[in-house]
C-alpha cells in the first residue's frame, strides 16, 4: 500500500495557465504521426479565427528532439468544432464542455511544471536553453521529458473525466483505442491529444449528450492508454508516490489512479439504515451482501470478480404484499451503495423506472426503458436501477388490457436481462419489486435470477421491534420484558430462514416433495434432486430451463455466503484499490463448499415463489373469467326482461 502526503496544487499555478490552455481550446496546428484523420480539416479554419498564428503555439525545448511527420498540418479548433454544434448562440452543455478542457488543461499544464521542478527537469530544461546539458545527462533529460508528457496527459485526462462527469448522462459512445500518444514532451503530448479529441467530437458529436459522452469516453480511453505506457516509464516516482489536491474542484491526483466523479448529480434519497428494516432477513441479507459484490468490481479490468465466479445477482425480483417494506429495502440498499462509493471515491448512479415513463407515442415507452438500461449498465459507474410496481410498468404478453408502451417496456426489459447481446461486468445490478408477481409477464419474471420475498415482520419479536422503531424515543413508555432487535441478528435470522426452506411452504409443491420423497427417499444425489427438478416441471410446465440456471446461480451466490469485512469497505487499499488478479484470490480464498443441503433450499425457495405466482395467477384468471360469465349472465337476464 502507498502511503502518501497529499499537497496542494496551488489555484494561483492552475490560473497562471489559463491563456496557454485557452489558446489551445481556440485553435494550434498539428500533423499526425500515429492515428490517421477520421474527417478532413477546415480549409477555411485559420481564416475563422483571427489572431491565431498558423505554426503551433508551443514548440520543444529540445533541440533535435522534434520529429518531422510527412502529413499535412491541420488546424486544430475545438471552441469552433464545439460551438458549430448549435444554431448561433452556443448552449449551456458546450460551454460547461469548453470550460472543462480548458481547466483540465491548465491543471495538467501545473501539473507538469510542478512535476519538473520536482524532478529536476525544470533545471535540464533551462540548461538546455543555454545550450549547457552535459552529454552524460542527455538520456536523463530525454527520460524525464517523456516522463512530464506522461504526467501531463494522464492528469489531462484523469482531470476531464472528472470535471465533464456531472454532465454525462444516458448516451454512451464507443471510441475505441487512443493513438496519436506523443511522449517527446508535455505540449507536443497535449496536442496530439487534443488533434484526436477534435476528430473524435467532428466525427461522433451531434449534439450535446453525444458531445459530453464523446470528452468522457476519450479521457477514460486516454487516461488507460497512458496507464499502460507509464508502466515501463523511468523516471516517475516523484508522481507515482505522490499526492495533489485540487480544493477548488475536490480533484485529488493521485499517481496514475483515476479521480472518479459522481455522474448526473448528486443522488437525492431518505436513506434507510440495515438496523431500521425490520424482518425480510433473507431479503435484507442478500441485499446487504450485494452491495459488498457491487463494489468489488474493477475499473480497469471492467469485470467484478464475483461475476467471474458465477456468484453474482444481476437481476432480482422483490414481492410481497404492500406495507411489507419494499420501498425501506430499495432506500437501505441505495444508502449502503452510496456511502461505500463516497469512501472509495467511485461514481454511483441510482436509476428507477416507474409508471409515468409510459408514454401515449409509439416507440417513446421503449426508448424511455433502453435510456434507463444503458444509464444503469454504463460501466464507468456502480449502478442500482430499481423497477417499481413491475406489474404496471412491463405489459403481460397477450394481456388485452396491456398498452403498447407496457409491451414496448417489456421487450426491451427481456432484451437487456437475458438477451443475446447482454453483458454482465458485474457493476450493476436491477431490482424488480412488485406487490402482484404474478401480473408479470412469466418469461421476464424468470430473467429475475434471485427472489427476494420481502414479507416484513412476521414474529412476536419482529412487531415489538418496529414499534419500538417507529415510536423513537419521544415516549416514556417502558419496553418491557424485550430483548431489543436481538431478533434482527442478522446472521441468526439468516440461518433460520434458510433451514425454513428444507421443505417447500406452497402447498401445490409441498405435494410434489411428498410424492418424490416416498418413491426415492432423501434427495442427497445430483440424480435425486433431478428427479425432483422433472417432477416440479410435470406440475408446472412453466419451470424449464431458465428455472435451474437461475437456482444453480443461487447455489453459487450461497457458496459466496460470507460477507466482504466492513474495513475493506471503510479502508479501500485493503481491498478495492487493489489489482484484479489479487482481488478474485482474495473472494476465491472465501468460497464455501457447495451443499446438498444450499441446492435443496435452493430448488425449494425458488420453486415457491413459482408456486406462489401461478397460484395467484390462475386464481385471478378464474376471478376474471367468473366475472365475465356474471355479468353476461346478468346481461342476459336484462335483455330477455326487455324482450318479455
Amino acid at each position: 500500500m502507498v502511503v502518501r502526503d497529499t499537497m496542494e496544487l496551488k489555484e494561483e499555478a492552475i490560473r497562471a495557465q489559463y491563456d496557454a490552455a485557452l489558446g489551445m481550446v481556440q485553435g494550434f496546428d498539428h500533423a499526425p504521426r500515429l492515428a490517421k484523420p477520421l474527417v478532413e480539416a477546415s480549409a477555411t479554419a485559420a481564416e475563422r479565427s483571427p489572431g491565431i498564428g498558423t505554426r503551433p503555439r508551443f514548440r520543444s525545448t529540445v533541440v533535435g528532439m522534434t520529429t518531422r511527420s510527412t502529413a499535412r498540418p491541420g488546424g486544430v479548433r475545438l471552441a469552433e468544432r464545439v460551438e458549430a454544434l448549435s444554431d448561433g448562440l452556443i448552449t449551456p452543455i458546450e460551454a460547461a464542455s469548453l470550460t472543462a478542457l480548458r481547466r483540465a488543461l491548465a491543471i495538467a499544464l501545473a501539473m507538469g511544471e510542478t512535476f519538473a521542478a520536482a524532478s529536476g527537469l525544470a533545471e535540464l530544461k533551462r540548461a538546455n536553453l543555454e545550450g549547457r546539458v552535459p552529454d552524460r545527462r542527455r538520456a536523463e533529460f530525454a527520460e524525464l521529458l517523456q516522463a512530464e508528457a506522461l504526467v501531463v496527459l494522464f492528469t489531462f485526462a484523469n482531470a476531464l473525466a472528472f470535471l465533464i462527469a456531472p454532465h454525462v448522462g444516458s448516451q454512451t459512445v464507443e471510441l475505441g483505442e487512443v493513438e496519436e500518444v506523443l511522449t517527446d514532451n508535455a505540449p507536443l503530448a497535449l496536442q496530439g491529444a487534443l488533434w484526436e479529441l477534435d476528430q473524435d467530437i467532428a466525427a461522433l458529436a451531434v449534439d450535446d449528450a453525444r458531445l459530453v459522452a464523446v470528452i468522457s469516453a476519450f479521457a477514460e480511453a486516454l487516461m488507460k492508454k497512458v496507464q499502460i505506457r507509464a508502466e515501463n516509464g523511468a523516471r516517475l516516482s516523484v508522481f507515482t508516490t505522490g499526492s495533489w489536491r485540487v480544493e477548488a474542484d475536490g480533484l485529488t491526483i493521485a499517481g496514475f489512479k483515476p479521480a472518479r466523479a459522481a455522474k448526473g448529480g448528486a443522488l437525492v434519497m431518505a436513506f434507510k439504515k440495515p438496523q431500521e428494516v425490520v424482518g425480510n432477513h433473507i431479503a435484507k441479507y442478500q441485499s446487504l451482501r450485494l452491495a459488498k459484490m457491487l463494489m468489488a468490481y474493477d475499473f480497469d479490468r471492467r469485470l467484478n470478480p464475483f461475476a467471474e465466479l458465477g456468484g453474482f445477482i444481476f437481476t432480482f425480483m422483490g414481492d410481497g404484499k404492500p406495507g411489507t417494506g419494499k420501498t425501506t429495502l430499495i432506500q437501505m440498499m441505495a444508502g449502503l451503495l452510496d456511502g461505500y462509493c463516497k469512501v472509495a471515491g467511485y461514481p454511483f448512479r441510482y436509476q428507477n423506472f416507474s409508471i409515468d415513463q409510459i408514454d401515449s407515442y409509439q416507440g417513446k415507452s421503449g426508448q424511455n426503458a433502453k435510456a434507463f438500461i444503458d444509464a444503469v449498465l454504463d460501466p464507468t459507474v456502480i449502478g442500482f436501477g430499481t423497477i417499481d410496481d413491475i406489474d404496471q410498468v412491463a405489459g403481460k404478453r397477450g394481456d388485452r388490457q396491456s398498452s403498447a408502451g407496457q409491451q414496448e417496456v417489456t421487450a426491451v426489459f427481456m432484451q437487456a436481462f437475458a438477451g443475446a447481446g447482454t453483458v454482465v461486468r458485474g457493476n450493476c445490478t436491477f431490482g424488480m419489486f412488485s406487490n402482484y408477481p404474478e401480473n408479470v409477464d412469466d418469461a421476464l419474471r424468470q430473467r429475475a435470477g434471485a427472489r427476494f420475498l420481502v414479507d416484513g415482520p412476521q414474529s412476536r419479536a419482529d412487531y415489538i421491534d418496529i414499534l419500538a422503531l417507529l415510536l423513537g424515543k419521544t415516549h416514556t413508555i417502558p419496553l418491557g420484558t424485550h430483548d431489543l432487535f436481538a431478533a434482527q441478528e442478522i446472521k441468526r435470522a439468516v440461518a433460520a430462514s434458510f433451514e425454513g426452506h428444507s421443505r417447500p411452504h406452497e402447498a401445490g409443491l409441498l405435494r410434489v416433495w411428498d410424492r418424490v420423497a416416498d418413491e426415492i427417499g432423501p434427495l442427497d444425489t445430483l440424480a435425486k434432486i433431478g428427479t425432483y427438478l422433472k417432477a416440479i416441471q410435470e406440475a408446472d410446465e412453466r419451470f424449464t430451463g431458465r428455472a435451474i440456471k437461475n437456482i444453480t446461480d443461487a447455489v453459487k451466490v450461497r457458496a459466496m455466503d460470507f460477507e466482504l469485512p466492513d474495513e475493506w469497505m471503510e479502508e479501500p487499499d485493503l481491498f478495492l484499490f487493489k489489482p484484479y488478479d489479487e482481488k478474485l484470490a482474495m473472494i476465491r480464498a472465501l468460497t464455501r463448499p457447495i451443499t446438498v443441503d444450499m441446492v435443496i433450499q435452493e430448488v425449494n425457495r425458488y420453486a415457491d415463489s413459482e408456486f406462489r405466482y401461478a397460484d395467484k395467477s390462475d386464481e385471478v384468471a378464474i376471478e376474471t373469467m367468473v366475472r365475465d360469465m356474471q355479468r353476461a349472465e346478468e346481461a342476459r337476464r336484462r335483455y330477455l326482461a326487455g324482450q318479455g
